[in-house]
């Protein structure tokens, strides 16, 4: 029934509290309609950005693994929403007057953050704070960070590459970024430079950390090891890729490049699974005592 209690039986929030924190985050979407807009056009248009479409999937994974929580939150300390839309605007306007993407998409996200928890209050963010977390991917990540980072791992994935293209018994050449198969010249940063995944894939480490029972530690190496699984999916998805450079055309290359980036989705998710696999093998402690254990703070 509507009326139900969703919370605890003491102070609980019920389902008209979720239709109204609904109604109040859609309010705070369409004040800030403007950043939400350019920051699908950006999604859409940018494909280091593409990542922006799964977190809205990334989030309700989250919650609903912890959705036994619902039982224990209490509809206490509202005071926190009210706060957020207040930086969140402040983030926002000020963003759009300075010209800070970060700031104006971020305080967008903000906004709508705080109308929801106006509602539910702040248990509810402390108990599904990495539901909350993972919402920072929709904010696109300044291009000073992407060029920063993307130097580095050209180099490291072009290096990486020959060596494994040459194990396979494929004659590449390298100069510098740049990789060349029967004469045809691919460029790293062209092909497939690591940034096109490395964000989706700190995605998909950071909600493999928080959607399995794992200890405090394990998750930690889970995530701060994601650029590693980036470049060892990046080389995994170059290889072939120089190949089907070398081979055929450059509208079928680039056909198998952008599927092969969503298979490798489902390769790092899989790499991550298997080395918590490992270390259970090992004997290393990697899952909590208990699954509320596993559901609390950390």
């Amino acid at each position: 029934m509507m009326s139900e209690t969703i919370g605890s039986s003491e102070g609980g929030w019920r389902a008209r509290h979720l239709i109204l924190a609904g109604v109040l985050v859609a309010g705070a979407v369409a004040a800030a309609w403007n950043a939400w807009s350019d920051l699908l056009f950006i999604a859409r248009k940018d494909e280091e950005s593409s990542h922006i479409f799964l977190v809205p999937l990334a989030f309700f994974w989250i919650v609903l693994v912890r959705r036994e929580s619902f039982r224990h939150c209490r509809s206490v300390g509202q005071w926190i929403g009210p706060l957020f839309i207040a930086l969140g605007w402040l983030l926002w306007s000020g963003g759009y007057r300075w010209d800070i993407q970060a700031f104006w998409h971020g305080g967008a996200v903000m906004m709508a953050v705080g109308a929801a928890l106006t509602v539910l209050g702040a248990d509810v963010l402390r108990k599904f704070w990495p539901a909350f977390l993972v919402l920072l991917f929709l904010v696109p990540v300044p291009g000073f960070v992407r060029e920063g980072m993307a130097r580095p791992m050209q180099t490291v994935t072009a290096q990486a590459t020959q060596s494994v293209a040459e194990l396979f018994g494929m004659n590449v050449e390298r100069w510098g970024n740049t990789l060349a198969v029967n004469g045809t010249q691919i460029a790293v940063a062209e092909a497939c430079n690591g940034m096109r995944m490395v964000f989706t894939l700190f995605l998909v480490s950071f909600t493999f950390a928080f959607i399995t029972p794992l200890r405090g530690y394990v998750r930690f190496l889970v995530i701060a090891a994601s650029p590693l699984t980036a470049i060892v999916c990046n080389v995994l998805r170059l290889v072939p890729t120089v190949w089907v450079y070398g081979r055929f055309s450059h509208p079928t290359a680039e056909v198998f490049h952008t599927v092969s980036g969503w298979i490798m989705l489902v390769v790092g998710f899989l790499m991550l699974t298997g080395v918590v696999k490992l270390l259970q093998w090992l004997m290393i402690p990697v899952a909590p005592r208990s699954l509320s254990a596993a559901l609390e703070p950390q």
